[in-house]
């Protein structure tokens, strides 16, 4: 492969417009050479946005160069442009291209779950002015980092299923949020419950009694034979 070269900066109006949240999506790129060779190479993106994404990729066209992109978790393909070749002394950091049209599928659930989150700690900065209730600030921010927390669990298992990790050994740590969640959940209510805030009218307070009764059995029994 020659030695190609990355493009002069682009200007404000021609950088990337949107910020890449890494991921690890396995792709493959077909594309072809000046010769008439067609040659198809598999890649891995790891930054990406609607516009485009790095790939990490052995062989790759030139600069300017156009490719077709297949997502090898979705089958969903796309075509992209080379724009520029990321190097840093002399060794490849990654190709990045641009998706002809921009895209939220293309790059798959990870992807969609990291933009998202962002958007929502996006809004959580935005209401903080808005004179709302602190409680209902603090049940949005509890909310939020549940979706984050969560999304990070959803890329983790689709990532280690990717390089042949056991994906299972998340099941732990997702425990291990519901728990901590449920106690957030609990302290929450006792405070409405000291402030007089849930009544027997409130909906749901018989289902709420049920499972804690339920709960706090299973608790005692598992302490008791601990």
């Amino acid at each position: 492969m020659e030695d190609l070269i990355t493009p002069p900066p682009a200007t404000k109006t021609d950088q990337r417009r949107g910020s890449r949240f890494p991921v690890i999506v396995p792709v493959q790129a077909k594309w072809q050479e000046a010769s008439g060779r067609i040659v198809i190479e598999s890649a891995q993106a790891r930054e990406v946005n609607m516009q485009g994404g790095l790939l990490d990729m052995k062989i790759f066209p030139s600069v300017g160069s156009q490719m077709e992109l297949t997502n090898l978790l979705s089958g969903e393909t796309y075509r992209a442009r080379v724009v520029a070749i990321r190097r840093k002394e002399g060794r490849v950091l990654g190709v990045a291209v641009e998706l002809l049209i921009s895209s939220e599928t293309f790059w798959g659930v990870n992807f969609q779950l990291k933009k998202t989150s962002a958007e929502l700690l996006q809004l959580e900065h935005a209401i903080r002015t808005g004179g709302i209730d602190q409680r209902i600030l603090v049940d949005f921010r509890d909310a939020v980092d549940h979706v984050r927390k969560t999304a990070w669990a959803v890329q983790e298992w689709q990532e280690r299923q990717i390089t042949r990790h056991d994906p299972q050994t998340l099941l732990p740590l997702l425990i291990s949020e519901r728990i901590r969640r449920a106690a957030q959940l609990g302290n929450s209510i006792v405070s409405d419950l000291t402030n007089h805030e849930v009544t027997r009218e409130t909906p749901g307070v018989d289902q709420l009694f049920d499972a804690v009764q339920r709960m706090q059995q299973l608790l005692a029994d598992l302490l008791r034979d601990s």
